[in-house]
C-alpha cells in the first residue's frame, strides 16, 4: 500500500510540475503579427531585375552532380559486394 502511495505522489509531483511548466511557458511567450494581407507595390522577384522568376543557379551542374553521385553509389556498392567475401553457412 505504501508503495502504491508513493507511486501516485511521485505521479501527481511530476504531472503538477510539468502543468507549472507548461503554465510559465506560455505565460512568456509573445504574440507573433502577421503581415497586412494587401499586397505591396514593389511585388516581383527580388533575384532578378524585371523578369520571371527564373532559374537560381546551374541546373546542368546540379543534374550532372546527381548523375555522379548515382553512379558512384553504384559503382562502390557493387565493389562492396564483389570484394567481400561469401558467407558459408
Amino acid at each position: 500500500m505504501r508503495r502504491m502511495v508513493a507511486i501516485v505522489g511521485a505521479t501527481a509531483g511530476a504531472v503538477s510540475m510539468t502543468a507549472v511548466a507548461v503554465a510559465a511557458w506560455l505565460a512568456t511567450t509573445a504574440s507573433a503579427l502577421a503581415a497586412t494581407p494587401t499586397p505591396a507595390g514593389d511585388a516581383g522577384d527580388p533575384r532578378s531585375s524585371g523578369q520571371g522568376p527564373g532559374l537560381v543557379g546551374d541546373p546542368l551542374f546540379a543534374v550532372l552532380a546527381v548523375v555522379v553521385i548515382g553512379l558512384t553509389a553504384v559503382l562502390v556498392t557493387t565493389a562492396w559486394i564483389r570484394l567481400t567475401a561469401r558467407r558459408e553457412g
